[in-house]
């Protein structure tokens, strides 16, 4: 046993003398101090860095290999921004534990890993739906491909940027998406990221949009420890896994279904509201926040109806919703199963209110809905016709570039890798300092899609806004637009171990 312990002791001395004696070219860029740390000063990049980031940098790296740095930790007075109203204990007790609300640490190994010697392109992967399958998963054929395609784009585009602007500025070499498929198989998406990791060493993911394949995906990263950034699920429990390495930076279907209700019960004073949704974890996760919300405000939804992705006939299910009486409508699926039925109802005789989720502000529902279309009100998570001129711009340079216009996919994706890109820029090639810089970040990014902040479980702390089509456009309203008031159950941020 004691030549055991000498043994392993000796080893992992040797590795650890080996280790320090690998130098990579980036800390040569970067003056050291006294005990042969990097110590960061504004001076050793060629972009501004605030001093706070600075601050972080030294931290990170004045740990050492054995020791969790010192990082601010986030701390939320109440999860996502919940009103009071809708907070599930608010009324009652208080419960034992709130979770969500402290930013999850990662005190694991891999901040001291040095950059590889040999790096001809920066990786990052990409995974998304962008090819047609078919799958139990999905429900049959895939239906997110168009998604998944202005989500490639949006990373693309964010991509050329910044190899036109020089690339990865320490070594002065390009950025390299890796493009991969996610094909809605349960276990293929766990797959990819695996593959992606270490068969081709990307630094950190950007991805994807189907709940039930990122909660695999996110899961294996977890493992893996490689940073994920997510720019298209709008799952609410995405984010509750918890997981250090996991950051969204679009708007949820929590924050979605808040404002609908407030609008819905508070500004137009409906009392029975019925749901029709798509049978997969989309539709399913998408209204139960809206379902839990109504309960709270004692207006409890009377009837939801489950229908197949890509069915034809809604008439059973439109039927059911006319004899509940229901005086609107929800809907939370795809585009072109949402115009279908719109278009039923009104043929039926339906004239209730028509109220749905984000992915029916595309263009496949005005375009089936026609004339139907004229005063639906559709969640969104961001405000695309605010006046903003790097919104601008960046339409300009989309459509030149794809021939098309850019959607929330596509901008949100824009966002997410130009965010990537940042820490990567600041923290090197070391995944666990690129997770670090991206989790500790203080300040708003100020993105395309507006001002993107985080909250303690790294989620986008944005509220969401309303859309109504009004004289064949969309036109779109924040909460104080509306008049809606939102009370919180607690005041403001903290930051602990500052």
């Amino acid at each position: 046993m004691y030549w055991s312990r000498f043994l392993l002791t000796t080893l992992l001395i040797g590795l650890a003398v080996c280790r320090a004696g690998w130098a990579s070219d980036s800390e040569s860029l970067a003056p050291t101090g006294k005990s042969g740390q990097v110590v960061f000063n504004q001076d050793a990049f060629p972009f501004p860095v605030d001093e706070y980031t600075l601050t972080i940098l030294e931290r990170i790296n004045q740990a050492g290999p054995y020791e969790v740095p010192r990082l601010p930790l986030r701390v939320d007075p109440i999860y996502a921004d919940t009103p009071k109203e809708l907070d599930p204990f608010g009324r009652l007790t208080q419960p034992f534990k709130r979770h969500f609300l402290t930013q999850m640490e990662y005190t694991g190994p891999g901040r001291s890993i040095p950059e590889p010697e040999h790096v001809d392109t920066v990786k990052i992967g990409f995974l998304g739906p962008i090819e047609p399958t078919v799958s139990v998963a999905t429900g049959g054929k895939s239906h997110e491909e168009n998604l998944g395609q202005m989500m490639l784009r949006g990373c693309q585009l964010a991509i050329e940027e910044a190899n036109a602007a020089g690339g990865y500025w320490r070594r002065k070499i390009p950025f390299e998406l890796v493009i991969r498929n996610d094909n809605g198989l349960w276990g293929s998406s766990g797959d990819e990221i695996i593959r992606l990791t270490y068969q081709e060493s990307v630094w950190a993911i950007i991805g994807t949009i189907d709940g039930a394949n990122s909660h695999i995906a996110i899961r294996v990263a977890l493992k893996a420890e490689i940073p994920v950034i997510n720019t298209g699920d709008t799952d609410p429990t995405f984010i509750e896994t918890n997981i250090p390495w996991v950051i969204r930076v679009i708007a949820d279907d929590r924050r979605q279904c808040y404002l609908l209700a407030d609008y819905i019960y508070k500004k137009l004073g409906l009392n029975r509201v019925g749901i029709i949704r798509a049978s997969n974890r989309y539709g399913r996760f998408g209204v139960r926040e809206f379902r839990d919300a109504s309960r709270r405000l004692e207006r409890p939804v009377p009837i939801e109806m489950a229908y197949f992705v890509g069915q034809q006939d809604f008439s059973l299910e439109l039927q059911r919703l006319a004899d509940a009486q229901v005086e609107a409508v929800v809907h939370w699926g795809d585009a072109e199963d949402g115009a279908r039925i719109l278009n039923q109802m009104r043929e039926m005789g339906m004239k209730q209110p028509f109220f749905a989720c984000d992915r029916c502000l595309l263009d496949d529902f005005v375009k089936n809905a026609g004339k139907n279309a004229e005063g639906v009100i559709c969640a969104s998570p961001w405000n695309p016709s605010r006046k903003d001129a790097r919104l601008e711009e960046f339409r300009q340079k989309f459509e030149a570039r794809f021939g098309c216009a850019p959607d929330t996919y596509a901008a949100h994706a824009y966002d997410g890798t130009q965010l990537l890109i940042w820490a990567i820029q600041l923290a090197g090639l070391n995944r666990a300092k690129i997770r670090d810089v991206l989790a500790t970040r203080r300040d708003p990014w100020h993105g395309v899609t507006g001002e993107l902040m985080l909250t303690a479980a790294l989620d986008r702390a944005s509220d969401a806004y309303l859309a109504v089509r009004e004289n064949n456009e969309w036109k779109f309203y924040s909460r104080e637009d509306l008049g809606l008031s939102k009370e919180v159950a607690a005041p403001s941020v903290q930051f602990s171990r500052n």
